[in-house]
């Protein structure tokens, strides 16, 4: 009986020494997983990493833990693993992952990347042709409805320091769109945005905030339903590019989400007959293009 206690005693110590002891997985199956590292071998957090098959198929993907770690089970067999995060250069790595293996790429040392060159300082302004400026809202509190609106206009003035720019941006509030007439009249009248007494929604920032690598916050004013309140846009700058007539254009994307009760937007009628037509939050996304004034 000591015997048989003092063996247990012992593979119960040699699993616990292992990082994967304790985790099930399949027959069939192994892990895969590497630590992210900066150029100071500081851990990075919430990289994106992506593991496609031998065929170029996503098999999993996610985000680095606050350690740096990617872990990952997947069927034995050949795999890609790419790694991308803000302000670094993309990794790629493979791996053979055998049954009841485990392939580590070990420490993956991501370098920094170059920023996207910023516009030349003037005046620009936003080119509707290629830009959306959409949002999505939750409806009766279920489904979500995604619209648009599809006339508007804005002037970027780049200033010598990025962080002096401003801008300025109008948008057409009868041009409100989710692909759904009676809706979009509904949404157009007096129990919504009310078009006929507000007309516009305006943006102004004269605040450019660098967040690092190519991530900036533009905070400013937006005017909707009469009502001013400060709204920041999380933006990613996404570099300079030629058009099909070699143009110049600089590009971003902008997210933000705006609380409807902060823009009198409360709709009381229809709350009082218990329907929450549209839930308290609206999600803002935007892809602009900008070229110079001409």
């Amino acid at each position: 009986m000591l015997g048989r206690w003092l063996a247990s005693k012992k593979a119960t110590h040699a699993a616990g020494g292992s990082p994967l002891a304790g985790l099930a997985v399949p027959r069939s199956a192994g892990m895969l997983s590497c630590r992210v590292l900066d150029p100071v071998n500081v851990a990075v957090q919430q990289a994106e990493f992506v593991v496609t098959d031998s065929a170029g198929r996503k098999v999993v993907g996610g985000e680095t833990d606050p350690y740096g770690n990617v872990l990952a089970t997947v069927p034995a067999g050949e795999y890609r693993l790419a790694v991308t995060a803000e302000g670094f250069t993309p990794f790629h790595g493979s791996a053979t992952v055998g049954e009841s293996g485990h392939a580590s790429l070990g420490d993956v040392m991501l370098q920094v990347s170059a920023p996207p060159q910023l516009p030349a300082p003037g005046d620009w302004e936003i080119e509707p042709n290629h830009t959306q400026i959409g949002f999505t809202a939750r409806h009766i509190g279920l489904a979500r409805i995604h619209g648009r609106f599809n006339t508007f206009a804005g002037a970027v003035r780049i200033a010598d320091r990025m962080e002096d720019s401003a801008m300025h941006v109008i948008i057409d509030a009868a041009s409100i769109d989710t692909n759904v007439q009676m809706r979009d009249d509904h949404l157009r009248s007096g129990d919504f945005l009310d078009v006929g007494r507000y007309p516009t929604l305006e943006f102004y920032s004269d605040r450019f905030v660098h967040r690092g690598g190519s991530r900036w916050g533009v905070s400013g004013a937006l005017t909707l339903h009469g009502v001013s309140r400060t709204v920041t846009l999380d933006t990613q700058y996404l570099g300079l590019g030629n058009g099909l007539e070699g143009e110049t254009r600089a590009a971003c994307r902008a997210t933000t989400e705006l609380h409807r009760e902060d823009f009198t937007l409360t709709w009381q009628t229809m709350l009082a007959r218990g329907i929450a037509v549209v839930g308290p939050s609206i999600a803002i996304d935007m892809d602009i293009q900008i070229v110079p004034k001409s």
